[in-house]
């Protein structure tokens, strides 16, 4: 697994994601044509002449496709990201014209071959310029009118793009939709959190607007009279392209180390929520969770501001964002299509979408190395602080420095970086001896998923000359062993405490996230004097900090993924052979009735009632084997959630295993007990296990569906305890439900085979080489199924020989070898047990960069490779290990262990397999 940074590209500053745009006057014709029958797009270039600037735009139609020729069409307007260009939304924009819409990008002010200067979405300046755009529009033959001058038209865009359609609602009537997405609701909130100066994102935020008046200029296009569209660039200038009043803004504020009123005041009069209250139109709001720049807080503000104006508001928490890249562009971008649809062409068959969706983590993809995700919805948006459950924080009263410059400081946010990593489970997070004060939880019972803002109220003093502090807090996810930590897409929540000399009671609001916390694991409460982020009092004071009352932890109980919204066809592989056996078993030979075998199975174990599988010592050799044992001495424990992975070659007696554990034969020594009972021919708690082992029977002559209701009557089970139906729509096999299943090609069978496990929706799953006969896309839906069935609460056991696909789906391994075992735990520790490391760079380092790693506390070794750098350690942590590198700015792209599963399978068994 690697750990892949942003391409330069995807770190452009605020560069969102999609934006159309505007073209007016003569211009330039251009015509797309589409891949396959889909309609060719045209495209006119042109440039409008605004008061103090020259607009590029462009304006995209298209024909075919449902739309005829000349045909009204509803509009949309597409705004770019910070730093970029009409040319970043050019994609989308041409797709939406094959959906039937006219579209229309621009350049914004100051940026691309647009005039003027950077206002920050000033309403007298850009604000204005989206009105004028409508306006053109309207007079746009193709474009539908819901009355003189009023074109109906939707605006979307990302970061920058999406703020301007937020205040494009707010001050023009006209807008009839709106999509903004990984937009700020309050600029002010979002650069000067709690009073806290975020320097280093702002700091990107104006030198990227800066460098565009430094950079030679690209030549001007001209009006229709010939005349430089770009009127009023200013010369190179300290502030480049902004405004000389926003770049006064920075400076002064960047020199103090914090903000003061006026500056707040100039960025709230550009912020959507100054026009909150004029915002009307149904909003569809898309936020990147991996965002330290525009995090989940500010479409909490915009969802609720909304949504009190009585317009519709559905609310995306998207993968990804401006610490993560836009990882479901597609997804979103597809959902913004239907939303205008439904809103902007009436069509009442266009879906919105759930209410409230949430991305979550379903696995590493370790064919690409990347983060698998999954949906959950719910029917509400739950806020930030729905559900609050108490956790205790053990720690008493501790005192911590706020050294002398603020250096050095911790290291959580980093722009650009810190969710990808925090996606992956790992981290660059880096709290300083002395500098924080630590609060912790007692290990969790059961399993916790976060879902929004935990709170938690400090008692805080200061040393300070003016009696202030500022504060950084931060909830980590600790494991068991209390040393690995993650911190939940690298986010912090700010604090500036005045007042506190004499002592101060403040509400603290931790980053909105939403994390599962498994069970055994630990929440820590950092609360630290520094970040690197942002910006700290310079002068040396002490803070002395107390936790009173627990951390109020947000749980969102009605937020969850649909049965419904499975991939098509797998889900189970369970319940078939296991039932089966359950039932025929229970017919026994005459002389051995059920009383008497019953009588010498051990009584359940309340304790471990909650424990799916739990094996102890378990033992078998076959007769014909001689001195061979197919089984010995095994011993392992499967945690419900878990996705266990039993791996081995062949002869490692993993099938062995699996049929004694189905009760199909009978171990020589040891136990096997399923939620607290021992498993035995027959048992009754067989019934919550599913299993496909060694294949499944079906009647060959009966149709698919006929097989399966004979199988579920054949358990003796209720009829309306089957979930058959929900079976059937995972099976996906649609009319061949219908036919004999001897037409059944081998991956029909199997699907069906998955289905008939499936019935019942059993707890415990045993798949046995479930993806057998299954081609790529099959065996991609049996990864998804396997991950969303344990996220749901069940357990799921798979033994195969597709090392790749238990690398992906599983979270945990038992590894075994003639009959024993090898090691088990999770999958990050045995891929991650070498003490090597692949680096990965953006571009070679020269030998003197090479030097200064090697000479790192903790490294023992540095050797070049084909793409980056190979790094032993000798007591560092990776984390450690990157956080090192950002400071040598070492352009790292990747960071991951130097072995995969393959070459961890190999080790352990020495290259037996």
């Amino acid at each position: 697994m690697k750990l892949r940074l942003p391409r330069r590209r995807r770190g452009r500053l605020l560069a969102g994601a999609a934006a159309l745009a505007v073209v007016a006057g003569a211009g330039t014709l251009t015509a797309t044509a589409a891949a396959g029958d889909a309609p060719a797009v045209h495209r006119q270039d042109r440039v409008l002449d605004m008061p103090g600037a020259a607009i590029d735009t462009s304006y995209f139609t298209a024909s075919g496709n449902g739309v005829a020729d000349g045909a009204k069409r509803p509009a949309v307007l597409l705004g770019h990201g910070f730093g970029g260009s009409k040319e970043d939304t050019r994609a989308q924009a041409e797709q939406l014209a094959r959906d039937g819409y006219a579209v229309l990008t621009w350049s914004a002010r100051g940026f691309g071959r647009s005039g003027g200067r950077i206002g920050l979405n000033d309403p007298e300046r850009e604000v204005k310029d989206v009105s004028r755009l409508i306006d053109w529009l309207a007079r746009q033959p193709e474009v539908r009118l819901d009355a003189d001058g009023d074109p109906r038209v939707g605006v979307s865009g990302a970061s920058y793009g999406g703020a301007v359609s937020l205040l494009a609602a707010g001050y023009d009537r006209r807008v009839d939709a709106i999509a903004p997405q990984i937009s700020y609701w309050n600029l002010a909130d979002s650069l000067f959190p709690d009073g806290v100066f975020k320097k280093l994102w702002t700091g990107i935020f104006f030198t990227t607007g800066a460098a565009e008046g430094l950079q030679p200029s690209a030549p001007a296009p001209e009006t229709q009279d010939g005349r430089d569209a770009r009127p009023g660039a200013p010369a190179a200038t300290g502030c480049g392209r902004f405004e000389p009043e926003l770049c006064a803004m920075y400076e002064r504020v960047a020199v103090a180390g914090k903000p003061d009123a006026e500056a707040r005041e100039l960025l709230e009069k550009r912020s959507p929520s100054a026009v909150g209250d004029r915002i009307k139109v149904p909003t569809l709001i898309v936020q990147g969770q991996d965002d330290s720049l525009f995090p989940l807080g500010q479409a909490d503000a915009m969802a609720r501001a909304i949504a009190a104006n009585g317009a519709p508001v559905a609310v995306d928490w998207a993968a990804g964002g401006h610490d993560g890249g836009m990882r479901e562009s597609g997804r979103t971008q597809a959902r913004v299509t239907s939303w205008f649809d439904h809103y902007l062409k009436g069509d009442e068959k266009a879906s919105t979408g759930p209410v409230f969706r949430v991305s979550r983590s379903g696995g590493i993809d370790s064919t690409d190395g990347e983060v698998q995700l999954r949906g959950a919805t719910g029917e509400r948006y739950p806020g930030l602080t729905s559900g609050p459950h108490p956790i205790a924080l053990t720690g008493r009263e501790q005192t911590f420095a706020n050294p002398a410059g603020a250096t050095p400081p911790a290291l959580s946010a980093l722009p650009g970086i810190g969710g990808q990593l925090a996606a992956f489970g790992a981290g660059l997070s880096l709290d300083f001896p002395g500098q924080n004060a630590r609060f912790e939880s007692a290990p969790l019972p059961t399993g916790l998923r976060i879902t929004g803002t935990p709170t938690v109220t400090l008692k805080v003093r200061s040393t300070a000359a003016d009696g202030s502090a500022v504060l950084f807090g931060k909830v980590y996810d600790v494991g068991p062993d209390g040393r690995q930590q993650v911190l939940p897409s690298q986010l912090v929540a700010p604090v500036r405490v005045e007042n506190a000399g004499n002592g101060a009671t403040v509400a603290l609001r931790l980053p909105a996230i939403d994390h599962a916390v498994e069970a055994g694991h630990r929440l820590r409460l950092v609360v630290a004097a520094t970040d690197l982020g942002y910006a700290s009092p310079a002068a040396p004071a002490t803070y002395t900090v107390a936790v009173e009352g627990p951390l109020a932890v947000p749980v969102a109980e009605d937020v969850r993924t649909a049965s419904a919204g499975l991939p098509a066809w797998t889900w189970g592989l369970p319940l078939g052979a296991a039932a089966l056996a359950a039932a025929l078993l229970g017919i026994r030979r005459p002389g051995r009735g059920l009383a008497g075998a019953r009588a010498r199975v051990p009584a359940p174990d309340p304790a471990r009632a909650g424990v799916p599988l739990e094996i102890t010592g378990l033992t078998k050799k076959y007769a014909k084997a001689q001195d061979r044992y197919a089984v010995r001495d095994l011993s392992f424990r499967v945690e419900k959630g878990q996705v266990l992975g039993l791996l081995g070659p062949n002869g490692a007696g993993k099938t062995t295993t699996l049929r004694m554990l189905m009760g199909l034969i009978s171990p020589d020594a040891g136990e096997i007990r399923v939620f607290g009972h021992a498993v035995r021919a027959g048992a009754p708690v067989l019934s919550r296990v599913g299993a496909f082992v060694e294949g499944a029977g079906f009647l060959p002559h009966l149709t698919g569906r006929a097989n399966l209701e004979l199988y579920w009557r054949a358990t003796g089970r209720p009829a309306e305890d089957a979930h058959l139906a929900e079976a059937l729509e995972i099976a996906g096999l649609g009319d061949a439900l219908e036919r004999a299943v001897r037409t059944y090609s081998q991956g029909m069978r199997q699907r069906l085979a998955i289905a008939q496990a499936m019935l019942g929706m059993p707890d415990l799953l045993i798949l046995d080489e479930p993806t057998n006969g299954l081609d790529p896309p099959q065996i991609r839906e049996m990864r998804d199924v396997m991950i969303r069935y344990a996220a749901g609460g069940r357990t799921v056991i798979v033994s195969s020989h597709l090392l790749s696909e238990v690398e992906q789906s599983c979270t945990h391994l038992v590894v075994m070898d003639r009959g024993r075992l090898v090691q088990a735990g999770a999958v990050a520790e045995i891929t991650g047990g070498g003490d090597t490391l692949l680096v990965t760079l953006a571009r070679p380092v020269d030998e003197t960069t090479t030097e200064k790693v090697a000479a790192l506390e903790g490294v023992g070794s540095v050797a070049a490779a084909d793409d980056g750098l190979l790094v032993r350690l000798e007591g560092a942590t990776a984390e450690s290990l990157i956080a090192e590198l950002v400071r040598l700015e070492v352009p790292v792209s990747a960071v991951g262990p130097h072995r995969r599963l393959e070459d961890a399978f190999l080790t352990l068994i020495g290259g037996s397999a």
